[in-house]
C-alpha cells in the first residue's frame, strides 16, 4: 500500500466516497479511510435500511387494505425478524457496490480511525492499535455525524435506543415513546404503527415535523392521529425510569406532567458532529459551535485540509454531503466548480404519507416581505391518487406576486419525494409560474398536483 496520495478523505459515507470517485476520475491518487463500513452511516444504518423497514410496512399495509382494491387474501402477519432481515440484505448489497466502486476507480481503501497530523499527514489507527502514517497534499474531512443524546435521557441500546438500534430490535415492542419528530422520529413512528406497536410521539416545538411548512406539519399528524399515533407537541421528556420491566417516560406539557409506561424509548433528537479525536486541534482547523469553518469550496482555515458533509455548515442530508464532495475535490483539480445554493436544496421524508420540500415556507417567506400568490392542490381531486387509493395530502406553492419567482413548494401525499426534483430545477433556472403552468404535465400524474397548484396561485386551476 501507498503512504503519499494526492487526495486522501477521511470518512466513506455519501460526502466521502463521492469525493474520493469524483477526484479519482479527474486523475487523482486517492485514498479512502474508513474505521467500519464503506458507505457509512447513511447506506449501513440510515437513508437505504430505514427505506428498506418502510417499504415492507407498505407493503404489509397494502395487503391489509387488498379488499379495497378489490383483492380478496387471507389475514397478513408481519415476520417482524424477516423485515429487520431484509433491511440489513438491502444495505448490505449496497455496501458492497460500494466496495466495487472504489475498485473500479483503484482508490485504496485504510481501514482504521484516521485522525489529522501535521505536515499534511493522516494518522491511522487499526483494530489492533497500531499507527501508520499516510500524506497527502489534500485531506478531506467527510466524518459526518451521530445519534445526538440529551443529558437527561442517556441512550442506552437496551431500553433507551437510538435510530441504530431501532433498525435492529430482535422483536417488535408492544408500546413506544420517541422523542422527537423530525425525519428519523416519524419515519420510525410510521414503521412501529404498522408493525402493531403502540406509538406517542412526544415534540417540544408546537409542531411535529416543525422544519416543514405548518400546513404540512398539520396534515402529518392528523394522518398519523387517524393510524392510533398519539402526538403530543410542546411537550419535554422530563426523564425515563427504567428500573423495572419497561420504561416510565415522565413528559411535562405546560404546567402538567404526565407519566407514560412503554417498552421502548427511541431518542431521535437529532445528529451531533463526529469531530472528537480527529486531530482538529493538533493542526490548528477552526471550529464554531461544532462544526468546522470553510469557505464557499470547503476550505478550511490550514492549506490543504478539507471538511464536507455533516461536520460543515447546512443541512445534514446524504445529497448535500455528496455535491459538497463533488465542488470540493472539482476545485482542488483546478476546475470552476459553482458554489452550493444552501436556500435550494430539497428535503424528503419518507414516512406514509410522504414529505418533500424545497425553498421557503409561507410563515419564513412573509417574514422577509415577500408579497405572495400561493396556491394549493389536494390529491383529493387527482385522477392518478384516486386511481391509487392515495388521496391523501396536497400540493402547496407559494411565488413572489411581484417578479414570479417560485419561492417554495411543498408536498405530503404518495411518492411526492419522486416529485420535489421537478420544483429544485426550475428553481435553479429560474423558471416563473406561468412557465410552469405552459410546460404540459403528463395525464394521469401525481405530478400534474405541481402545475394545478400553480395555476391555482394565479387564479386559473381547472380541476378545483
Amino acid at each position: 500500500m501507498s503512504t503519499k496520495f494526492d487526495v486522501i478523505v477521511i470518512g466513506s459515507g455519501p460526502g466521502g466516497y463521492v469525493a474520493a470517485i469524483r477526484a479519482s476520475q479527474l486523475g487523482k491518487k486517492v485514498a479512502v479511510v474508513e474505521k467500519a463500513e464503506l458507505g457509512g452511516i447513511c447506506l449501513n444504518w440510515g437513508c437505504i435500511p430505514t427505506k428498506a423497514l418502510l417499504k415492507s410496512a407498505q407493503v404489509y399495509e397494502y395487503i391489509k387494505h387488498a379488499k379495497d382494491y378489490g383483492i380478496n387474501v387471507g389475514s397478513a402477519e408481519a415476520d417482524f425478524s424477516a423485515v429487520v432481515k431484509r433491511s440489513r440484505d438491502v444495505a448490505a448489497g449496497m455496501s458492497k457496490g460500494v466496495q466495487f466502486l472504489m475498485k473500479k476507480n483503484k482508490i485504496e481503501i485504510i481501514t482504521g480511525f484516521g485522525k489529522l497530523a501535521k505536515g499534511k499527514q493522516v494518522e491511522v489507527t487499526d483494530d489492533k492499535g497500531n499507527k501508520s502514517l499516510y500524506a497527502a497534499d489534500h485531506i478531506i474531512l467527510a466524518t459526518g455525524g451521530r445519534a445526538r443524546e440529551l443529558p437527561n435521557v442517556k441512550i442506552d441500546n437496551n431500553k433507551i435506543i437510538g435510530y441504530r438500534k431501532a433498525m435492529v430490535l430482535e422483536s417488535k415492542p408492544e408500546s413506544m415513546v420517541i422523542m422527537g419528530s423530525g425525519a428519523i422520529g416519524v419515519e420510525f413512528a410510521y414503521f412501529y404503527a404498522t408493525m402493531g406497536t403502540k406509538v406517542t410521539i412526544v415534540e417540544y416545538l408546537p409542531n411535529i415535523v416543525p422544519v416543514e411548512d405548518e400546513e404540512i406539519s398539520k396534515q402529518l399528524e392528523k394522518e398519523y392521529k387517524k393510524m392510533g399515533i398519539t402526538i403530543m407537541t410542546n411537550a419535554a421528556v422530563e426523564s425515563v425510569d427504567t428500573a423495572g420491566k419497561g420504561c416510565k417516560v415522565k413528559v411535562k406539557k405546560g404546567d402538567a406532567v404526565e407519566t407514560i409506561e412503554c417498552d421502548i424509548v427511541l431518542s431521535a433528537v437529532g445528529v451531533t458532529t463526529n469531530l472528537e479525536g480527529i486531530g482538529l486541534e493538533d493542526v490548528g482547523v477552526a471550529t464554531d459551535k461544532g462544526r468546522v469553518l470553510v469557505d464557499d469550496f470547503y476550505k478550511t482555515n490550514i492549506p490543504g485540509v478539507y471538511a464536507i458533509g455533516d461536520i460543515v455548515k447546512g443541512p445534514a442530508l446524504a445529497h448535500v454531503a455528496s455535491h459538497e464532495g463533488i465542488i470540493c475535490v472539482e476545485k482542488i483539480a483546478g476546475l470552476n466548480p459553482e458554489p452550493m445554493d444552501y436556500g435550494n436544496i430539497p428535503g424528503c421524508t419518507y414516512c406514509t404519507p410522504e414529505i418533500a420540500s424545497v425553498g421557503l415556507t409561507e410563515k419564513a417567506a412573509k417574514e422577509k416581505g415577500y408579497e405572495l400568490k400561493v396556491g394549493k392542490f389536494p390529491f383529493s381531486a387527482s385522477g392518478k391518487a384516486s386511481a391509487a387509493g392515495a388521496k391523501e395530502g396536497f400540493v402547496k406553492v407559494i411565488y413572489d406576486a411581484k417578479y414570479g419567482e417560485l419561492l417554495g413548494v411543498h408536498m405530503i401525499g404518495a411518492n411526492v419525494t419522486e416529485m420535489i426534483a421537478e420544483a429544485v430545477v426550475a428553481r435553479k433556472l429560474e423558471a416563473t409560474g406561468h412557465e410552469i403552468i405552459n410546460a404540459v404535465h403528463p395525464h394521469p400524474t401525481m405530478s400534474e398536483a405541481i402545475m394545478e397548484a400553480t395555476a391555482a396561485a394565479y387564479g386559473e386551476v381547472i380541476h378545483l
